[in-house]
């Protein structure tokens, strides 16, 4: 794939790059590792001014970056806005609680033998992020966040059409004042990646993205016996039963559905509705669906926009058509939209089976599969026979059902009454097919730290008067 700005609501191709050559890029992982050996030495205060700093600029570039997230993938512009505001949002969350996250924990010395025990979270080192264009910016920071406040350098290999949000988010970090090369952009392609992997000074990985993707990165890393955190695909459930508020639901239920024009792994999917109350919750969500604008990502009244790339939209055509020629209906949408770009009509699909691809795959776009199911029992059944387990939803007023949801859906999260989404707060990551490993909170701050344990004994002027006493005594 070409290194290039194409304009996802155009089809127009504005900008293209040329991929760093290998010498480029053994430069570029040499001057992070040198950046390494200075600035793990940095204190969490620095880090913190520094990171506040990025959040400042951050806002005042907010209406330029907006735009250019809008131009190179094809949000709302007001998607756009919040996902610039949200990552200055993270910036100053780790400004703020990095540094008690990185304090020493102390542990019971004496039961140790020791004077003194604790446990203490050092950087790694460089570390490889390679991340994807649904959300540019905010995906990127959901790592860089907390690796720069734990010391870490940073190498980004950012989807290689969105290369000017991945430019602007190495000169960020250079406006904000961080130290030369502690955050870099690679603007290389995916076979590439291999070799940054395999390199000694890099000593970590990061990948949100597909599971192939994934799967590549990890076996190289685990050849070469380094951490990775892998977030991938998402194929979340959204249950309803009937005491829920199914007005509410629904309207919930589009933005978790046509969020990021239906382009996010944590995007509800597959909606799982009690048969008491499927009819009524169907209509509710189709016509919600049904009303919603699509159109030119740029203008203000836009709710939905185009698909990233004419693949993605070929693929999300190439599944409804496949669950059409199998016997599902296609409540509303299911079209191209007639103009320029790569736009899909926001869809609902009902009547889905275990023969459609558009059961157990991935669906990248506004595209809904509605299952009517007996009970909970069902829902959870069907919720759970997937290969994915990232976030999953219950909409009840049931006390017992909520238990029995957090309790027995295979997510790594899971929302009651709310859409899935995520929060500096909160961890986030998945399980089964959906990766390992957490990002967000000072879990994903402590994925990329070597939690070294500290033992110190009795000092030698103790010894000299005559406590020389031994276990094996």
């Amino acid at each position: 794939m070409a290194i290039a700005t194409v304009n996802p609501a155009t089809g127009e191709t504005l900008q293209t790059f040329d991929e760093l050559s290998e010498e480029a890029v053994e430069e570029r992982i040499a001057r992070a590792a040198a950046a390494f050996a200075t600035y793990r030495l940095t204190s969490p205060q620095e880090r913190a001014g520094w990171l506040r700093s990025a959040a400042d600029v951050l806002d005042a570039d907010a209406k330029a970056v907006a735009e250019l997230m809008t131009t190179e993938m094809g949000k709302a512009l007001a998607a756009a806005e919040a996902e610039v505001a949200k990552c200055a949002k993270a910036l100053r969350y780790y400004a703020e609680h990095g540094e008690r996250m990185l304090e020493p924990q102390r542990a019971d010395a004496e039961a140790v033998g020791a004077t003194e025990a604790y446990l203490v979270h050092q950087p790694l080192g460089v570390v490889l992020a390679v991340m994807p264009w649904n959300f540019p910016l905010w995906q990127a920071m959901r790592f860089a966040a907390p690796a720069l406040m734990a010391g870490n350098v940073g190498l980004l290999k950012h989807a290689s059409n969105v290369p000017q949000t991945a430019l602007y988010l190495e000169e960020l970090f250079r406006k904000a004042g961080f130290p030369d090369d502690v955050f870099q952009t690679l603007l290389i392609g995916s076979s590439a990646v291999e070799r940054v992997v395999r390199d000694d000074r890099v000593v970590a990985a990061t990948l949100t993205g597909s599971n192939a993707a994934g799967q590549a990165v990890a076996r190289v890393a685990g050849d070469v016996i380094k951490k990775t955190v892998l977030e991938l695909g998402g194929s979340d459930p959204f249950i309803v039963m009937p005491s829920a508020d199914l007005d509410k639901a629904a309207e919930v239920a589009v933005t978790a559905r046509c969020q990021n024009n239906g382009q996010s792994c944590i995007a509800a999917k597959r909606f799982l509705v009690h048969a008491d109350v499927a009819e009524e919750f169907t209509r509710l969500f189709a016509d919600k669906l049904a009303a919603l604008t699509v159109g030119d990502p740029m203008e203000r009244g836009t709710q939905v926009g185009p698909l990233a790339t004419e693949s993605g939209r070929d693929d999300v055509e190439r599944y409804v058509q496949d669950a059409v020629d199998k016997g599902a209906t296609v409540v509303t949408g299911g079209t191209r939209v007639d103009r320029p770009g790569w736009f899909y009509a926001p869809t609902l699909v009902t009547g889905v089976t275990p023969d459609m691809d558009l059961y157990s795959e991935e669906v990248f776009g506004p595209v809904a599969a509605l299952f009517t199911v007996a009970d909970l029992d069902e829902a959870l059944r069907i919720a759970n026979d997937h290969v994915y387990g990232l976030g999953a939803n219950l909409w009840s007023e049931d006390e017992d059902e909520r238990a029995r949801f957090i309790r027995d859906v295979q997510s790594g999260m899971a929302f009651v009454n709310g859409m899935v989404t995520s929060y500096p707060e909160l961890p986030f990551g998945g399980v089964k097919q959906s990766g390992y490993g957490r990002e967000l909170t000072e879990l994903g701050m402590f994925e990329f730290t070597n939690a070294k344990t500290v033992w110190i004994g009795p000092s030698s002027s103790r010894q000299a008067e005559g406590d020389t006493s031994t276990a094996s005594e």
